[in-house]
């Protein structure tokens, strides 16, 4: 048997960091808005004759190789870890060779990795006979990557990857509930431009500093969360009523609060792509996923994307993305 499955990456444009709990529970309203794009994380299964287990990463170029009677041993791998753990998990009773990769540069934060989570829980659950419904998937990936990093993860993520499109992801104590957005994709993708700085990031490390001092009490990062939560819920009406001139507004004047979470937040480097950008046609920058390195997405003036891409493009390191919004999340097949 052959399965295979792919989901796709997002870009947040508001509401970053306020998604992992119990952040959201001290927020009432809070909400975070992303879509998904069209660069997938892909996973691959093969069954195999015997009892050998495989797992490949492309991207790492790493392998794995345990057997179904030894299982237990890929609980404290410490090489491909979300793969080995999850695997682990599943307990499944045959042997496959699983592969896989992501078309997102690495530490992106485009939600690589929790992406790529959700396309494996989906082929690993077709390989276990389907013993869960997709609705556990997001809390599977949610506990499994938490494992993985050892610090709490947010939710946005997942639910970007297994349902798609343009969406508000609304927090509270009844649990989280996905908004679809019916907003006009050509407008979002005719505005925004993706470019990766060439600075992979890593989220676990700032996101954790910023929930550590947010439970510890810390006012300043409580009355920020709080322009956090007001910015989205602003951003998702600006986007409803299809204000892009408000649009813009919003996400510009959320930048310097932004930066206020944390000093890692920006990079010079992402300090200098961003006055780029701004200097030719750009509105609005906004930091993918916790910062610290990897991708921003700008907000231009209509009309001015292919300046904006241009100037970027010329800047040393920097890669601008091409993408689209993908209306549709996880994707399984099996023959």
């Amino acid at each position: 048997m052959i399965i295979t499955a792919s989901a796709p990456t997002r870009v947040d444009l508001a509401g970053s960091t306020i998604d992992i709990p119990p952040l959201y529970l001290f927020h009432e309203g809070a909400a975070t808005v992303n879509f998904a794009i069209s660069l997938l994380a892909h996973c691959r299964i093969e069954t195999r004759d015997d009892e050998r287990i495989i797992l490949e990463s492309v991207d790492q170029r790493c392998q794995v190789e345990t057997t179904v009677s030894d299982l237990a041993s890929l609980k404290n791998e410490t090489r491909l870890q979300l793969l080995s753990k999850l695997v682990y998990f599943f307990g499944p009773e045959t042997g496959f060779h699983m592969t896989t990769k992501s078309e997102a540069p690495a530490g992106a934060g485009l939600a690589g990795s929790s992406t790529l989570n959700i396309a494996c829980i989906g082929a690993l659950n077709k390989l276990v006979g389907d013993r869960y419904p997709p609705d556990r998937f997001i809390q599977i990936a949610a506990n499994v990557e938490c494992q993985v990093i050892k610090v709490p993860t947010g939710y946005q993520d997942y639910y970007s990857a297994q349902y798609g499109g343009i969406a508000s992801i609304n927090f509270g104590p009844a649990g989280i509930d996905r908004e679809p957005l019916h907003i006009a994709v050509d407008e979002i993708e005719r505005r925004i431009v993706v470019c990766y700085t060439g600075e992979p990031r890593n989220s676990g490390t700032n996101n954790w500093e910023v929930t550590k001092r947010h439970i510890d009490g810390d006012p300043e990062i409580f009355g920020i969360f709080e322009g956090v939560r007001d910015t989205s819920l602003a951003l998702k009406s600006a986007l409803k009523a299809a204000n892009w001139d408000e649009v813009g507004r919003i996400m510009a004047a959320s930048h310097p609060d932004r930066k206020r979470l944390s000093p890692h937040i920006t990079t010079p480097q992402m300090d200098h792509l961003i006055e780029v950008a701004l200097a030719n046609g750009a509105i609005a920058p906004k930091v993918c996923g916790a910062g610290g390195g990897g991708c921003i997405a700008f907000y231009c003036t209509d009309g001015r994307r292919n300046e904006v891409e241009a100037a970027l493009a010329a800047e040393e390191g920097a890669q601008v993305l091409d993408w689209h919004i993908n209306p549709a999340g996880l994707t399984l097949s099996s023959t």
